[in-house]
């Protein structure tokens, strides 16, 4: 098949259509001329590098001594199915009319007539095919448009010089972009304008609706003066953003440049390499790069690439047209490039594919007869390049949303730190807005906090009386030991109180806060040892919660104390942590905090409980202090004591773990148990309490302290406190070779059960209070609630009783005094109650039944 002047080219679907006019061969009369239009489809085949015909049709016209012309061809929507098709512009000019008319083509290659319309006058100068289909042109600086819904031509109310580009924009149908003379306002006096200035305000840049029939301003699109200059334009992006709209395109001017808009300013320019452009269209291929093919008058075109700049990556001469699809089938876009060959007039016999990248096919390459397996193997590379790409791109994209995620991460913790800092100080502190964190509020009055927030917020930053007595620090081991001193007038619940350690320097890259464990130790003068509590390490960034013998248990265990112990006994609260990522800053300094919940009455709720952070002290600690041994605990010997302070023992008791066990004994006495503290493990007593011991045995076990306690001489608790499980398995494995055979050891997981039955009798007697108190608090509002008798019945109350046993009447009284007496307390036993009331008595119970039942069933198992 050969080609003419009159061939043109349409790509669809990966698919080149090539339209030729013919005449058939089987023509017979002259009379009876006929012309048909033919449809060849053509499609690259990969193994032949070449393109072959796929399928064919054809549209026989009647000429009838008429000129049959193609005008132009595009892909247009049909608006009755909405599927894209291809669309063929012909005109039939016969003497001085003038006949057009519109040709869809099916995938069955039959061609559809969609609708023809007359004109006096030839169609020369902007015409477009858009959805519809619906064709435009321009006459006599008039636009003109007619669609295959009316079949009527229709004309616009505007005057333009030319038309730039056709399309869909998002929310406004089809828009006609052009160039039209300027409305300058009456006020000015056109001859009062330079030469420059007419040149540049003489003409403006407009949008036209074909649906709505009204105007766009130019300015989103391009500022007012490159409507002068610009030839053709392509609108790539459009999108509306809070009812505005924005516009992203290309235009090429006839100064040789394409430029770049984004919203009506430009971004980006690049000079073109030939003269006189004439159209643009993109191209978006594998490597995700958008290209922009530009076309020219001489023949001639280049590919401007769009990456940190506008830039020409390629350029070609001679060539007839440029298509852009997916000729060979990989799922992005390639550049077919028809070039102009008078030596081969055969259909696609010059070409060029290309994607300025792996993609590149051309024609008169002549293949080897292993080339196949060469090409297959090319392309098994070309498809491993492009799923590597797809992965380092999906990589990159995780990449910065874990940047986004740990940058807001950061973001949280300096912002809590900075209001912890805020609270140790006492300043208020202020959040930042929610626009500076570039927030949206889902309610209109998110940025007033609700008013139980801010009063919980003020009383957790007002900062209450001086609670503590002392505050020391001592270092056992790897780990530094932090203690607070509480007065004897510290009436909190000790389940609810914590350390925390910060540091008192402003870090940008690591948070102040330290990790660490809390203990409370409670030593009365005979050292108790069923006093100290567990620890709990604490998770980050929450605050400590203490966990006492029972994980689940934090407000019930400890309160229940025995009485004695609460009279003579010292609180100590107690913080450790690693010392070793403190000494990486030579010198740190930390703020100790303390966190409670202050009660004003013992039988308070915990509802009505007020949270307060309390400002202990500051900690200094550096190298030189740890290599000179100031904090480090001094465990010697004096005439068979033990001499260290009482901040050294309890430094060594907060890192160390608690274990009771209960040795019975049916046929000998313990006294072994004595000796061997005695005398193996080398113990001495503490001077304040003989009855607790200090291990002085070289080895691991040192530093482990004991306490012995005999409940007869065949049945004593022995209570170890040691660094780790190594430390309790030697010294149980030392112990057993003391103890008699017929010895039973048990562990006490409960503690002992001396101190148990106190603590239930406690439980038991705070039950019952509170019981008895819900109560009288019932009975107290029934009477605040109720008219006890009238000032008559109070006055004959009042009078003697043998005055009214006299007389009928006085009789009569008594028995209705005596009768509303009945009733009235029968409707105070009936009282209801509120149901605040209620609850909150209700929550009294239930805790003080749950403390007891618990030590009831700690006390079964221990």
């Amino acid at each position: 098949m050969l080609l003419s002047e009159q061939d043109q080219f349409l790509s669809y679907n990966g698919e080149v259509l090539v339209f030729q006019l013919s005449k058939p061969k089987h023509v017979e009369k002259a009379d009876d001329e006929t012309m048909n239009l033919c449809v060849k489809r053509m499609m690259f085949n990969r193994d032949t590098k070449l393109f072959v015909q796929k399928s064919s049709g054809a549209f026989s016209m009647g000429t009838s001594h008429s000129k049959i012309e193609m005008i132009c061809c595009s892909c247009t929507t049909d608006s009755r199915t909405g599927i894209i098709l291809p669309c063929v512009l012909m005109k039939k000019k016969k003497r001085n009319n003038v006949k057009y008319f519109l040709l869809l083509l099916h995938s069955s290659n039959q061609f559809e007539p969609s609708f023809y319309f007359k004109l006096d006058y030839e169609l020369k100068e902007d015409i477009r095919l858009f959805a519809g289909p619906s064709l435009l042109w321009r006459h006599a600086n008039k636009l003109f448009y007619i669609s295959s819904n009316t079949c009527m031509i229709q004309s616009a109310p505007v005057q333009l010089s030319s038309v730039v580009w056709t399309g869909e924009i998002v929310g406004e149908g089809t828009v006609v972009l052009g160039i039209r003379t300027a409305c300058l306002p009456e006020t000015e006096d056109p001859e009062g304008f330079s030469v420059s200035d007419r040149a540049i305000w003489g003409s403006e840049f407009f949008g036209y609706t074909i649906q709505t029939q009204k105007m766009l301003t130019g300015t989103c699109f391009m500022p007012h003066a490159y409507s002068r200059v610009v030839t053709s334009v392509y609108v790539c992006k459009s999108e509306r953003w809070k009812k505005q709209l924005r516009i992203s395109l290309v235009a090429i001017t006839h100064k040789n440049q394409l430029i770049w808009f984004q919203n009506g300013v430009p971004k980006g320019v690049c000079e073109l390499p030939y003269e006189t452009p004439c159209s643009v269209k993109p191209a978006l291929t594998s490597s995700n790069d958008l290209l922009f093919v530009v076309s020219f008058a001489s023949g001639n075109s280049c590919v401007v690439q769009r990456r940190d700049s506008l830039q020409v990556a390629s350029k070609w001469q001679k060539v007839k047209c440029v298509l852009v699809d997916d000729f060979i089938g990989s799922g992005s876009e390639q550049l077919l490039l028809l070039f102009k060959d008078d030596s081969n007039t055969d259909v696609l016999s010059t070409f060029k594919i290309t994607d300025l990248g792996e993609v590149n096919y051309a024609s008169g390459i002549s293949y080897k007869q292993d080339a196949p397996a060469a090409e297959g193997l090319q392309e098994n590379g070309l498809l491993t390049v492009r799923a590597l790409e797809t992965r380092l791109q999906a990589g990159w994209t995780s990449v910065r949303e874990l940047q986004q995620h740990l940058g807001l991460q950061k973001r949280v913790i300096l912002e809590s730190c900075r209001a912890l800092i805020d609270l140790v100080e006492e300043r208020t502190h202020i959040l930042p807005s929610s626009k500076e964190e570039g927030l949206v509020s889902l309610w209109d009055d998110a940025e007033n906090p609700p008013e139980s927030l801010s009063e919980e917020t003020s009383l957790v930053s007002k900062v209450p009386e001086h609670f503590t007595k002392e505050l020391w620090q001592r270092v056992v081991g790897d780990s530094l030991v932090v203690g607070v001193k509480l007065t004897e007038s510290f009436s909190l619940s000790l389940s609810d109180v914590s350390l925390s350690l910060v540091m008192d320097q402003d870090f940008s890259s690591i948070s102040p806060i330290i990790k660490c464990q809390s203990k409370i130790i409670k030593l009365s003068k005979a050292f108790s040892a069923l006093a100290v509590s567990s620890s709990q390490i604490e998770p980050r960034p929450k605050k400590i919660k203490l966990d006492l013998q029972s994980k689940k248990d934090l407000k019930k265990e400890f309160p229940k104390i025995s009485s004695r112990i609460q009279q003579d006994g010292a609180k100590t609260v107690t913080a450790v942590t690693s010392l070793s990522p403190l000494l990486a800053f030579h010198r740190a300094c930390c703020v100790v905090l303390l966190h409670a919940r202050k009660q004003n009455h013992p039988n308070d709720s915990l509802q009505q409980s007020k949270k307060i952070t309390v400002l202990c002290g500051k900690i200094l600690l550096s190298l030189e202090d740890i290599s000179s041994g100031r904090y480090s605990v001094k465990m010697l010997r004096d005439n068979s004591y033990c001499t260290g302070s009482m901040e050294d023992t309890l430094a060594v008791l907060a890192v160390s773990v608690r274990f009771s066990f209960q040795i019975v004994s049916c046929d000998c006495t313990l006294t072994p148990i004595s000796s061997w503290l005695l005398g193996e493990m080398e113990c001495t007593p503490f001077k304040e309490c003989q009855d607790n011991i200090f291990c002085h045995k070289a080895g691991n076990v040192h530093g482990t302290i004991f306490n012995w306690a005999l409940k007869n001489p065949f049945e004593g608790v022995l209570t170890i406190f040691c660094r780790n499980l190594t430390v309790l398995f030697q010294c149980l494995h030392s112990l057993v070779r003391v103890l008699p055979p017929s010895c039973s050891v048990k562990v006490l997981r409960s503690g002992s059960r001396e101190v148990l039955t106190e603590q239930l009798a406690l439980a038991l007697e705070k039950e019952m209070l509170t019981l008895k108190n819900s109560l009288f608090l019932k009975e107290t509002k029934a009477e605040n609630s109720l008219t006890w008798g009238n000032e008559s019945g109070k006055k004959i109350s009042n009078a003697p009783l043998a005055s009214l046993l006299d007389t009928e009447e006085g009789v009569q009284q008594f028995r209705k005094q005596l009768q509303n007496e009945r009733e009235e307390s029968v409707r105070s036993m009936n009282q209801t109650m509120n149901g605040a009331l209620y609850q909150e008595t209700a929550l009294k119970i239930a805790e003080a039944q749950l403390s007891s039942d618990m030590t009831v069933w700690r006390l079964a198992k221990s």
